[in-house]
């Protein structure tokens, strides 16, 4: 069972020089919306394409321009919404958030800061200690992403590529209700599982598909839980913003480096200035981007060219009962109806695509055995050449027919394993190969004790070895399965030797 600690969580304490510490953290996680085309045009999504080649006059600024809003982008952030079991507010409205930048053609962002399609919801994170706890979702708006910069092209100039300009995105904010920075990197990697399962974001951190923003204060021991009573952020230390965050492990290194500078920063006397900061993993350092903007120096106001967004419940009802099976959800059945460990059935529903290849391989199967295959030999080998599941060369029906082979006892554990290299390597039906190669389970028992017979005959000494210490009677199991090929039934070969020995 899990404990949920939500009222009580267990933090990081940071032993400072003068004090003891504890990290408070939030997110604010930015998600790519999958979708085949932009926010507002209809220009492709495409990862890859050639620069400026994905871009609408829309996207591109130009005068008298106006945005369409893509009824699809909006459904993908419904059902982000459902999946977090978060609040859909019927009712929502887009404003302009003004800022200059070369890659930001029209001079502003078509954001939601008012008016935000959802509202509060929440994610189970799992901790390696086999506690979870929930982290509070505070709103999920909808925005346009920004163009990219590039400077490392020419020495002299700087060049812009427009393709992801327009490209909507997600911005999911949690309340800082983070403690550590292995609860921070295990908090993006559920909500990521979440969207992969509910297809609305691929996830994709090295592409730019998924980006975090940590928000890390520091606050001394007590102070958190005034905070979760009162709702009050006095009791908190000033937050600075790392931006951009790509990668797991960096998001735990900047966590503790930036709060680290803090803590020194305060136990000195000084006082943190809120900012938004960079990471810089060569040096393991944070370093200052820009000073932190409050909302008006953004001069939002609400978007002329947008009414305000209405949908009906019975759109929100109808999407979801079209949800997926969500990763909590299935682990549970897997548990269920497969009597899986809590170990086994999250390494399996770890993503949507071996949670398939999975069910696919157990159904009407011994669920244990199954998991064990995909877990310990397919996936063991496909991590070890790089590969995930949809890369295998073992499908489902060919890993099933192995485990078939095996239930019924043609084949034993250790032939089994050799199979299973045949088929990843070679390919082709394991139950043709096992008949085609002589593969098959020596069940006879009055061959394998002919063969037992031999061996004992031939060392006597052994025998009496073993019968002063039964342990040693696996020598001869050992022996009659070098003999047989490794083809004897292990069981059948036991029985015999514990006969034999006895007599």
């Amino acid at each position: 069972m899990l404990d949920l600690t939500y009222d009580t969580p267990k933090p990081k304490i940071i032993a400072g020089a003068k004090h003891d510490w504890e990290l408070v953290i939030g997110m604010e996680v930015h998600a790519q919306v999958s979708s085949n085309a932009k926010l507002f045009s209809g220009a492709s999504t495409k990862f890859g394409a050639e620069p400026n080649n994905n871009v609408a006059f829309v996207d591109a600024g130009m005068p008298g321009m106006l945005p369409v809003i893509n009824e699809e982008c909006v459904a993908q952030a419904v059902r982000t919404g459902l999946g977090l079991k978060a609040e859909i507010h019927l009712n929502s409205a887009f404003d302009r958030k003004n800022y200059f930048y070369p890659d930001l053609p029209q001079g502003y962002q078509i954001s939601q800061l008012y008016h935000p399609i959802v509202g509060e919801g929440e994610v189970l994170v799992e901790m390696g200690d086999g506690t979870a706890r929930n982290v509070r979702i505070e709103r999920i708006h909808l925005e346009q992403d920004a163009g990219k910069s590039i400077h490392d092209m020419d020495p002299n100039m700087s060049f812009v590529d427009l393709n992801r300009t327009g490209v909507a995105l997600m911005e999911i904010v949690s309340r800082p209700d983070i403690r550590s920075p292995e609860e921070a990197a295990a908090f993006v990697v559920k909500l990521r599982q979440i969207l992969r399962y509910l297809g609305t974001c691929d996830g994709n951190m090295q592409s730019g598909s998924m980006r975090a923003d940590v928000n890390v204060s520091i606050c001394r021991p007590g102070q958190f839980e005034k905070y979760m009573e009162t709702q009050d952020f006095s009791h908190l230390g000033t937050r600075c913003e790392i931006k951009n965050m790509n990668s797991m492990r960096f998001i735990q290194a900047a966590i503790m480096v930036e709060a680290n500078r803090q803590i020194k920063i305060v136990e000195g006397g000084g006082s943190v200035d809120q900012e938004t900061r960079l990471y810089d993993p060569d040096k393991n350092e944070t370093r200052s981007m820009r000073s932190k903007e409050e909302a008006h120096d953004y001069r939002y106001f609400p978007d002329p060219d947008l009414l305000p967004l209405e949908i009906e419940q019975a759109w929100v009802d109808d999407l979801a009962a079209n949800l997926p099976e969500l990763p909590d959800a299935k682990k549970s059945r897997f548990i269920s109806d497969f009597d899986l460990s809590d170990y086994d059935a999250s390494v399996l529903t770890a993503d949507g695509e071996s949670a398939a290849y999975f069910e696919s391989v157990a159904d009407g199967r011994n669920g244990k055995l199954a998991a064990n295959w995909v877990i310990n030999e397919l996936f063991g080998r496909l991590k070890k050449e790089d590969h995930d599941i949809t890369e295998s060369p073992v499908s489902p029906a060919q890993l099933g027919s192995i485990i078939d082979l095996i239930s019924s006892d043609a084949i034993s554990g250790k032939i089994a394993k050799d199979l299973f290299e045949i088929v990843y390597t070679e390919g082709g039906d394991p139950a043709e190969i096992v008949e085609a190669r002589g593969m098959k389970q020596v069940t006879d028992t009055g061959a394998i004790e002919a063969a037992l017979d031999e061996i004992i005959a031939a060392n006597p000494a052994q025998v009496e070895k073993a019968k002063e210490n039964p342990k040693l009677a696996g020598w001869f199991v050992g022996q009659v399965m070098k003999a047989t090929g490794g083809k004897a039934n292990p069981k059948a070969v036991n029985q015999l030797v514990s006969q034999k020995l006895k007599g």
